[in-house]
């Protein structure tokens, strides 16, 4: 039954309507989800999301596409996206997104998936492809907006605290955040309603500002 399976099914996630679909043959496809089910062939992620058993994969499913799927409207941002960009050096384990709806958590077989609320979904985010289907992933900048609107410790009133909260408390690398689209974070800060993701644009801005005056004086050197 299990070869049959993975003969219908064609990706390591799949919900509820497609395993009844190819499970159709059967007399009873619920009892066979059942056993299915009690066998490890397949993994309840959460009701209507599944994957395939460990012993059953035939690559890793994609952790990014189950974020979408276990609660949305969301994508996949904050601390696993800014990870995943390779902005910040920790690796981060549990899927961090932003959904339109209240904040949720949900551990389940394929991990933590933590969802934080947000004014705003329709800009900043990308679809990423992963064989034959794609997940939505906010880009850096938008990860980084994220991340700084939705930090309630109080720090970034100046861009001097905003700075520090970057290379100290994020560990952020100096050349990243230069080549952060500031304007991109300027619009961010606008529709989420952030003044600190707008101080973090201007200083995005004023290090791109000193880098260049920086290679300028050197290349006046050079030829003096």
């Amino acid at each position: 039954m299990s070869v049959e399976l993975r003969k219908q099914i064609g990706r390591e996630e799949f919900d509820y309507q497609a395993l009844l679909s190819a499970l159709s043959g059967y007399a009873s496809p619920r009892d066979r989800i059942t056993i299915l089910l009690r066998s490890e062939v397949i993994v309840r992620v959460k009701k209507g999301l599944y994957v395939f058993g460990k012993d059953y994969r035939q690559e890793p499913y994609c952790r990014e596409l189950l974020a979408n799927l276990i609660h949305g409207p969301s994508f996949v941002s904050l601390d696993y996206a800014l990870g995943y960009h390779g902005l910040i050096p920790e690796r981060v384990e549990t899927v961090t997104s932003v959904t339109s709806g209240r904040a949720r958590r949900f551990q389940t077989p394929a991990g933590l998936f933590t969802y934080r609320p947000s004014p705003c979904l329709s800009m900043g985010a990308e679809l990423a492809s992963h064989g034959h289907t794609g997940y939505l992933i906010a880009l850096p900048e938008r990860a980084l907006a994220d991340r700084i609107r939705d930090d309630r410790k109080g720090e970034g009133r100046t861009q001097m605290e905003i700075e520090r909260y970057l290379f100290e408390n994020l560990r952020m690398d100096m050349n990243e955040v230069r080549s952060l689209n500031a304007n991109l974070l300027e619009e961010l800060g606008s529709v989420l309603r952030s003044r600190k993701v707008r101080l973090c644009a201007a200083l995005v801005r004023n290090l791109k500002r000193k880098n260049d005056r920086t290679k300028s004086m050197g290349k006046k050197t050079q030829t003096g």
